[in-house]
């Protein structure tokens, strides 16, 4: 939003007379397709549907109205899909854009910390940076492939029964997408991505105004309308609220449950006391961190394609088209499908459907489908007490375990078996793969949707549709196809263009590998473990988009200050550390480690001697070295006691934050000394992580002016008067710090010379 309003806004990512390189309509299809697409289809009736009657913190409270559930349900869902999403798409994006085509740099992971490690990027930190990548998007894409093939295998089924949900089928979908997605790939971005993209963006439109005009369109729209506003009054509440209580510990409503668990008191005098009134505790990490590792884990991926499509754009320009068009496409999205699902599970539940969720015991049916029992009295034959009770088919087991809604379901289909028909006939009819016992009515024109799978939902709704059932479902799976391969073959892109160090137009060969090692990883998940390895595949998505978590967090900074220094706010010549704090770890430089290996015991004295070269004096100076070698001491010897005292270890970070802040003031008093920009809060983050390093690289700027290696400060003085004798070459460039030199004297104007 600051970028966006600031005068950095009408930045080119370009030079000033480009022209963008794509349409409008064909650059805001590319985005959206490579960013959400497939997601939207799993997604688009089930998560609503679920918020509305799953376990959450608002379907918890039992008084509240259906109405305001029904609302929640697509306030969270908004809020999954909206801006907390697609910002760090914008960020990523946004900074390679910039460093590509404004600074001339590759379109590369690591081009994004060029302002803040310069040079060195191009070293094993900035390689480590792009295999980071490489392996995010690997597993990220590999995720929605996962969610995309089991979809479209339910759908298939749906259409045809003959199909069958299995592993076998789910390959040979893998492969077949695999295959398109490999062609779009090697025929680039201009007429395989382009051209899929537009195809798939206006299938959807397609399928949106199908359903809206299909639907109670009135209600439709009111409901965009006040989804909307819930959304802007309640999106900063969300994007704070973290389930803290619910994480904590169980409330029990204000019941106070005594010693030997028999019994229990209303000990704070709550309206209700059964514990029921609250969230799990296992929402927020089921849901909403489950997506923010799965948009991060896709957020290099998706951010370098479009950085790659966002050439000649402005910054303005861009953010709007990343944080505004798909925002606003995904919401209305989610008001068609997902208000028509709320609204169809809601006149499946109404008396004249009443269809319900029901469950029967597997086991038991089959003993029932062995035996010769005849049905012979269908009027009475829910209250037959023999061992072949009707009640056997539900899931406890026993003629009690039926609910309500499953005797009256079984009573109605009673009436459809003639006499004397065998039980054989009736079980299968019950169990038949088209018709769900009590879950659909006779027409298909009504589902209970909570009661299906999610890979399900979508097409049992399209199915509610009359004649238009079966086609809407066919469109629907073209449609998560051609979105399936515009993500993968953008995924493979990607991956490419980093495996090429930034090259925009990789060989062939490697595009065609890459493709195929998607392929192939998702196949052999799936051949070894089915369902649970794509959830574990889920899990690994989450854990590789955890560090980007942390780099995005860096980014954040390096935009800012690559934005300033190109506007000249930040002088990017201006007054530096002669060692970066980094450099300790990421050079070859024996000196310098030696420096860090130094440090790490003896940061309490370089402290000392660093504040006694500043001039604070020997009590000082003397008081922060103590202060830093008492903390530091104690921190490393309340661990040891830790094995007796049991919490000490707690005290022990205490003393780690006293010893970190001796350190955060030395490294600032070294900055204002030498007038360098930065803030405390990086001072202090500094020496939180990397605290030999900072101790290094503030003992190196206090030395004198001319040495160009680590030397620890008691040796170089003697070695200074050695450089004084020596006399000055004119054809030698001026080091850095004449460079410095050069420009404090008041004459010097010219910053770029």
């Amino acid at each position: 939003i600051i970028v966006y309003f600031s005068k950095y806004g009408n930045m080119k990512l370009g030079t000033e007379d480009e022209e963008p390189e794509y349409n409008d309509a064909s650059w805001f299809a590319m985005l959206f397709a490579c960013g959400v697409g497939v997601g939207l289809f799993f997604y688009g009736v089930a998560e609503p549907i679920y918020h509305y009657t799953g376990s959450n913190r608002y379907s918890a409270d039992k008084y509240m109205p259906d109405n305001e559930l029904a609302q929640n349900a697509m306030n969270l869902t908004f809020f999954h899909w909206g801006i907390h999403g697609w910002i760090v798409y914008a960020i990523v994006g946004l900074l390679l854009a910039f460093t590509t085509y404004r600074k001339g740099m590759k379109m590369t992971m690591k081009s994004c910390f060029y302002p803040l490690l310069g040079n060195r990027i191009f070293g094993w930190i900035g390689d480590a940076i792009d295999i980071l990548s490489i392996i995010t998007t690997l597993f990220g894409v590999r995720t929605s492939l996962g969610l995309g093939v089991m979809q479209i295998n339910a759908g298939l089924n749906y259409v045809n029964e003959d199909i069958e949900v299995n592993t076998t089928n789910q390959v040979i979908i893998i492969w077949c997408i695999t295959l398109i997605a490999t062609c779009s790939t090697v025929s680039g971005v201009g007429m395989g991505i382009r051209r899929l993209s537009e195809i798939c963006f206006s299938i959807g439109m397609f399928l949106m105004m199908a359903v809206l005009f299909l639907e109670d369109s009135w209600y439709i729209l009111n409901l965009f309308t006040q989804s909307i506003g819930f959304y802007v009054q309640w999106v900063i509440q969300l994007g704070f609220h973290t389930d803290a209580f619910e994480m904590a510990s169980p409330s029990y409503g204000g019941k106070t449950v005594l010693g030997d668990g028999s019994a229990a008191m209303n000990s704070r005098n709550r309206a209700y006391d059964d514990g029921d009134s609250d969230g799990p505790e296992n929402f927020m990490d089921g849901w909403t961190i489950f997506y923010w590792g799965w948009w991060i884990s896709w957020s290099p991926f998706v951010g370098m394609f479009i950085a790659q499509i966002s050439r000649g754009r402005t910054i303005r320009q861009f953010i709007n088209g990343t944080m505004t068009a798909p925002v606003l496409y995904s919401m209305i999205w989610f008001s068609i499908f997902g208000g028509a699902g709320i609204l169809e599970e809601r006149r499946s539940a109404a008396p004249d459907q009443m269809l319900c969720c029901v469950s029967w015991n597997e086991d038991n049916a089959a003993n029932l489908l062995n035996s010769s029992y005849s049905w012979t009295n269908r009027t009475t034959v829910l209250a037959e007490t023999d061992s072949t009770n009707w009640g056997e088919i539900c899931a406890g087991g026993n003629d009690t375990s039926c609910t309500d809604c499953e005797l009256y379901w079984m009573n109605a289909y009673s009436t459809n078996i003639s006499v004397g028909a065998n039980l054989e006939d009736f079980l299968n009819y019950l169990t038949s793969k088209r018709f769900r016992f009590g879950m659909y009515n006779e027409d298909h024109s009504h589902v209970r949707l909570s009661c299906l799978g999610t890979t399900s939902m979508w097409f049992a709704m399209m199915n509610t549709y009359g004649d238009l059932g079966n086609f809407l479902c066919i469109v629907s799976m073209a449609a998560i196809v051609l979105y399936f391969v515009t993500s993968s073959d953008s995924g493979s892109l990607v991956i490419d263009i980093l495996a090429a160090n930034g090259n925009h137009d990789p060989p062939r060969l490697q595009r065609v590998f890459w493709a195929f090692c998607e392929g192939a990883t998702a196949t052999a998940l799936l051949v070894a473990g089915g369902s649970d390895a794509l959830g574990a595949l889920q899990t690994v998505s989450i854990i590789t988009g955890l560090p980007y978590t942390i780099i995005l967090c860096f980014l954040c900074v390096s935009l800012w200050r690559a934005l300033a220094m190109e506007c000249g706010d930040i002088d990017p010549y201006g007054n530096d550390f002669r060692v970066a704090v980094i450099d300790p770890l990421s050079k070859l430089a024996p000196d310098l480690w030696l420096g860090f290996i130094k440090n790490l015991f003896l940061t309490p004295y370089t402290l000392y001697e660093v504040m006694y070269k500043i001039g604070s004096g020997v009590g000082n100076s003397v008081s922060i070295a103590v202060a830093a070698f008492v903390c530091w001491l104690l921190w490393i010897i309340l661990h040891f006691v830790q094995l007796e005292v049991k919490g000490i270890f707690a005290i022990a970070w205490v003393f780690y934050l006293g010893f970190v802040t001796c350190v955060t003031v030395v490294r600032l008093k070294v900055r204002d000394l030498h007038k360098i920009n930065g803030n405390p809060v990086e001072d202090f983050f500094c020496a939180l992580l990397l605290y030999p390093c900072v101790a290094t690289q503030v003992e190196v700027a206090m030395m004198p002016k001319g040495l160009t290696t680590y030397m620890p400060l008691a040796e170089a003085e003697p070695n200074i008067r050695d450089l004084e004798q020596q006399p000055t070459d004119p054809s030698v460039p001026p080091t850095y710090d004449e460079v410095v030199d050069i420009r404090a004297n008041p004459s010097f104007k010219d910053t770029k010379q």
